[in-house]
């Protein structure tokens, strides 16, 4: 796909075990964190530093830009699912279906829904900084973010939207993310949490980060029985990896490589 498309700004959000975002700093209402996991503070976080990596602080952005976002493996944190299982097990310690079906599952916390819905991440950038346009979600892996890429950029040169941001968001440093990855073979140490976000324009002169001259997407199917996915990145993160090596490429003054493969992912 030969294309005209400018990257105005990019951002990329790697945490270190521990630390505390800025999410209040691009929040219209500091109480709606409360609605929010990890994963959603990620993804407000990197499209808020996009925007203004691109010289934007606007907050209402309307219905000319889009948003376009692959998200991970389900979020997941401990201390949510204690009480549940704590009230599902049986006498002698056991997990019990009718426990848990005759109670133990109202041990929830009323929130958590909204914290793991995968759609949620979308949600809260789209709220935060005003964005009615189109919109796509994307699911668990590096590979769904190229085609949210080629989403925004199908959109923009149809002119159907002036702006998109284009966002890879994982909460993958929990029990679930971890014993997943390490059933196919993929160490536990890898993982990281990590969002990335790329605010992208028709080319229009503008001073860009970088210029998409061609968009190609190939499929390879792989037998995970069989063989360890495997990615050119040192880490595992998820849908954030292709744009965070695209930030590295861009900072150090190099191009970006040709051709990332994922395998099958």
């Amino acid at each position: 796909m030969g294309v005209g498309v400018a990257a105005l700004g990019i951002a990329t959000v790697v945490p270190e075990k521990g630390e505390r975002l800025d999410t209040v700093t691009w929040l219209r209402e500091r109480k709606s964190r409360k609605y929010m996991g990890l994963q959603d503070e990620l993804a407000v976080v990197s499209a808020g530093r996009a925007l203004l990596d691109a010289g934007s602080e606007e907050r209402e952005l309307g219905d000319r830009t889009g948003l376009y976002v692959a998200v991970g493996y389900i979020p997941f944190v401990t201390r949510d699912i204690d009480p549940v299982l704590a009230a599902s097990l049986d006498d002698e310690g056991g997990f019990s279906m009718a426990r848990f079906a005759g109670g133990g599952y109202q041990r929830a916390h009323p929130l958590l829904a909204f914290r793991c819905l995968p759609n949620m991440p979308a949600y809260h950038v789209a709220a935060n900084f005003g964005i009615t346009g189109p919109y796509r979600v994307l699911y668990p892996s590096a590979g769904q973010l190229h085609v949210a890429l080629e989403e925004a950029v199908a959109d923009l040169l149809a002119e159907r939207i002036d702006r998109a941001l284009v966002c890879g968001v994982a909460h993958q440093d929990n029990f679930l993310v971890r014993h997943h990855n390490e059933r196919l073979g993929v160490a536990g140490d890898r993982l990281r949490d990590a969002a990335a976000c790329i605010v992208l324009e028709r080319e229009s002169g503008k001073l860009a980060r970088a210029r998409l001259e061609q968009l190609t997407i190939r499929y390879a199917p792989y037998d995970p029985t069989l063989e360890v996915p495997g990615s050119e990145c040192e880490l595992e993160l998820g849908p954030a990896a292709p744009l965070i090596g695209l930030d590295r490429a861009v900072r150090q003054g190099q191009p970006a490589a040709p051709e990332i493969r994922y395998a099958g992912r």
